[in-house]
């Protein structure tokens, strides 16, 4: 049996914190925009961060587990 926890998670938090998608923090104009479907490098870095850190909350804290059959 395979682990698919991290997989969906990772894939999920892929999804939701792809930076324009949902929000995007820092903006272009404010410091939180919300839907503006744009990026920049700082906001790339910055999503990247806490994906890493959501990740690694989920994997190894949390132990997020899916085993399918």
């Amino acid at each position: 049996m395979a682990d698919w926890g991290p997989v969906a998670v990772g894939v999920l938090l892929f999804v939701l914190l792809s930076p324009g998608l949902l929000f995007q923090f820092p903006g272009n104009w404010r410091t939180l925009e919300f839907s503006n479907l744009e990026t920049s490098g700082r906001s790339i870095l910055m999503h990247t961060l806490i994906f890493f850190g959501l990740l690694t909350l989920f994997t190894l804290v949390i132990r997020v587990h899916i085993f399918l059959s």
